[in-house]
This record gives C-alpha cells, structure tokens and sequence, in this order.
C-alpha cells in the first residue's frame, strides 16, 4: 500500500457528552506529539497537514428535550466534521478526527458513507468502544448524544443526524463491527440485537483471544474495501487510559490494544480514523493522550514484532 496523506482535523467539543472536558482532547494529542510520531511512520505516512480545529457552537448545558440534549449544537459539530472529512477524502487524504465526545462520529461516518458509495467502495467500520452506543430517544436514560450514534448511523434517530449521509443510513449491520464492548444499557441490549450488528464484547474477547477476535472482525476485507476505525478512549482499561468521563473497567491492555493497531496496520486498508472521547482534565501527565499517540503510530507500521513484513 502506497504511503497516505494524513490530516488532523480537531474538533473541541464535547457537547454531546454527560461531562465537559472532551474538548480539550484535540490540542492534548497534539502537545503529545500526535503529527511527529505520524511522520516517523515514513514508510507508511506520506506527509501531515494539521488542519486546526473546527469551529461550533458552545455546551449549553441545557437539559433533555424530547429525548435528546443539545440536539441543534450537535448537528452543527457534526455537519463541520462531515464537511471538513469530505473534504478530505475527495483530495485522496486520509482524515484523522480528534475528538471530541462520540457523537463526532455521525458527521465522519455519514461522510465517509457518501465517499464510499460515489466511488463504488465496500465500507468497513470497527467500533472500539466500552459502550454499544445504539441508545434512541426512547431508550436513553440521559439524552445524551455520544451514546447513540450507532444507533443514528443505521437510521434510528434524529433526522438532523439521520440525513447527513443523504437518503439512506450512513450504515447497514452487515458494515460494522463492534469489539470490546462491556456496557449496555437493557433497552439498548435489545435493539443491538434487533439490529443483528456483529459485537465482540469483552467475554468473547476473554474466550477466543484478541488475535482470533481481530481476525474476525477484519475478515473479508479486500481492496475495494475502505476501512473507518473510530476508536472511544473508554475501550482501554481505566487502569492504563484514566483520561475518560466514561470509563468502564475490564478493558483490553496495553498488548491487547497493540494487536489491534498492528492488525489493522497489516490489512492495509484503513482510509479515515475517530480519536474521541479523550478528557484530559481526568488524565496524569497526559498519559492517555501519549498511549493513544503510541496506539496510532502502530495503525502506522511501528510494531513490537521482530518479524519481516
């Protein structure tokens, strides 16, 4: 696979969250050493642009209506990012997202979906995440945004949302997989089933290993296939990543998230990534933001293995 172009595209907000502080995740990555550890990658890493942050409106603070809080701010955050990554993709770059709550991920993933189907691309998204995130209005017990955009993705919820990938849901079940998911809400249980999205939770991962679980949630991937990674901070044990307003214990490791990287950076077909959930005012020493700067490198070639590629 040719060396890519990468672009950093901060978006500072944590409006669809349950606690402030996401939105210094972008600038925390980046005093991390984000951009240099990308271009040590120079196998792999063509050159990084950093775009800055995207603008938006600011956490009102505001309590639910109608089962949703921020609903108006979200969309405009979420429209931004749709925007700035279709931007992106259409100059053949590759969009890295720094969030920012999850909620993001409904205006990358839309815009990613548009990308794919214009160029007649399969699309693959892995999910890593502590939370399944396919909350609705009717089943949230928050109204909060960042635990429902699965949910959006495939075509339940807000309208506003629904219809940044156009016509159609950003994402059919059959496109996505979910891996390390260890918190979900009853209702929610139900539909994530309903839906017969492929979730490979934390037992699964205890039972058949991190290696036998990556193989499945990559299999079938083939050129034509891009691959989206949104990666939540709360997929990573608390106990090596505390820097999450959401965290849920019973993580993988350090090692186990290192495979995943290094198996994702094998395949070759990773084309757009979320960073989200980071809330620096919970870290020490910035800490979680220097794991997921090490994480990212590994998605880039950097790996522990003393093997020939």
């Amino acid at each position: 696979m040719a060396p890519v172009e990468i672009s950093l595209i901060g978006a500072p907000t944590d409006v669809g969250a349950g606690s402030i502080g996401a939105r210094l995740g972008p600038d925390a990555l980046r005093i991390a050493g984000l951009a240099t550890a990308l271009e040590r990658r120079s196998d792999r890493v063509a050159g990084v642009a950093d775009r800055g942050n995207l603008a938006g409106p600011p956490n009102p603070h505001a309590a639910a209506v109608g089962g949703h809080r921020h609903l108006e701010e979200v969309t405009a955050w979420c429209r931004a990012v749709h925007d700035a990554v279709t931007a992106e993709l259409a100059l053949g770059r590759l969009p890295l997202l720094l969030g920012g709550d999850h909620s993001l991920a409904i205006g990358s993933i839309s815009a990613v979906a548009r990308h794919c189907r214009a160029r007649g691309q399969a699309l693959r998204v892995l999910w890593l995440d502590a939370h399944a995130d396919f909350n609705t209005p009717l089943t949230t017990p928050s109204g909060h945004l960042h635990g429902m955009p699965v949910a959006v993705l495939c075509g339940q919820g807000p309208a506003p949302l629904t219809a940044l990938a156009g016509p159609q849901p950003a994402l059919g079940a059959a496109e996505l997989r979910q891996v390390g998911i260890r918190s979900v809400d009853e209702e929610e249980r139900r539909l994530v089933h309903a839906a017969g999205l492929d979730v490979y939770d934390m037992r699964h991962i205890d039972e058949h290993g991190m290696r036998a679980t990556m193989a499945q949630a990559l299999a079938g991937l083939d050129e034509r296939t891009h691959l989206h990674l949104s990666l939540d901070v709360d997929f990573l044990d608390p106990g090596i990543a505390p820097a999450v307003a959401t965290a849920v214990p019973g993580g993988p490791t350090w090692r186990e998230a290192q495979l995943c990287m290094e198996m994702i950076a094998d395949c070759g077909r990773l084309g757009s990534l979320d960073l989200v959930e980071l809330n620096p005012a919970l870290d020490v020493r910035n800490q979680t933001a220097h794991l997921l700067v090490d994480l990212v490198e590994s998605l880039f070639g950097k790996s522990t293995l003393m093997r020939p590629r």
